[in-house]
């Protein structure tokens, strides 16, 4: 049985967010804890049936850019745009949905936790024979919504796959000193970890899979604004009167933003009492 479960509805799959919230609460001392930095590893995280339809769906990666640096080789990434499978894109929109985001925090204790609509830098990802990604911290920044990453999670579609092969998911201590965790990246298993400027991880040994065989993970990220970034006026909803109509003012409001944006702090606390 699967860890979280999705009902079908008409067709599509869906999460439970109660399921959700309990699954997470459940899971919490155990992400919390963990060490090097915050991180959980869940076997069976989804349905198998539903990640062998996405594997039976995976995009074909000849012709398709990939990277050829010494720090990540042979690393192709299809965006949730480019994959035509209704699995594929019923999972990545259920895994942007309230209920997953539900999960997310009452797991990590991280508030007010973003989706990213654009899927930036995530999707399907797929590394071939002798390809590699080094340890390193992810970017913190999303440039479009100008949020800071807090969270990536790791679901591998990889079955029946050996130690041999190579391609376990490190994660380093935040001096770089050791490697203190290795994942094996094997069908169904999904990684959850909080991303910050020293949460060191990667694969960084070239895969000894072979030739007809390669490392397939679902890969997504989320957000959180930053603190102190909050900088507007705090404003309800403005309800304003059309020109020669008997729309009424809201006064009420009216004198509540005049109260935001003139009244200091101090008194604003006082009259809020």
């Amino acid at each position: 049985m699967a860890f979280l479960n999705l009902s079908n509805s008409g067709g599509y799959l869906s999460l439970d967010e109660a399921q959700c919230r309990e699954a997470g609460r459940s899971c919490a001392e155990r992400y919390r804890n963990a060490d090097p930095f915050p991180h959980i590893v869940i076997n069976d995280f989804l349905d198998a049936g539903l990640l062998r339809q996405i594997i039976r769906d995976f995009p074909e990666s000849a012709g398709k850019f990939h990277f050829m640096r010494d720090q990540e080789r042979l690393k192709y990434q299809f965006h949730p745009q480019e994959c035509t499978g209704l699995a594929v894109r019923n999972l990545f929109a259920e895994l942007n949905s309230q209920a997953f985001l539900t999960f997310l925090t009452e797991m990590t204790g991280i508030g007010g936790l973003i989706a990213d609509p654009y899927f930036s830098g995530a999707g399907l990802h797929e590394t071939k024979r002798g390809g590699h990604l080094s340890i390193h911290a992810d970017f913190n920044r999303h440039h479009v919504m100008n949020v800071e990453r807090r969270l990536n999670l790791l679901i591998y579609l990889n079955e029946d796959w050996e130690e041999s092969y190579g391609g376990a998911l490190e994660l380093w201590d935040r001096d770089m000193a050791a490697c203190r965790q290795k994942v094996l990246p094997a069908l169904g298993r999904a990684v959850i970890f909080t991303t910050d400027l020293n949460s060191y991880h990667g694969h960084p040994d070239p895969l000894t899979c072979p030739e007809d065989r390669s490392r397939r993970s679902i890969a997504t990220y989320y957000y959180a604004v930053p603190d102190g970034a909050w900088k507007a006026p705090d404003r309800t909803t403005n309800f304003r009167p059309r020109p020669n109509s008997a729309d009424k003012r809201d006064w009420e409001v009216m004198l509540d933003h005049l109260l935001r944006e003139w009244a200091p702090p101090v008194l604003q606390r006082r009259l809020r009492l």
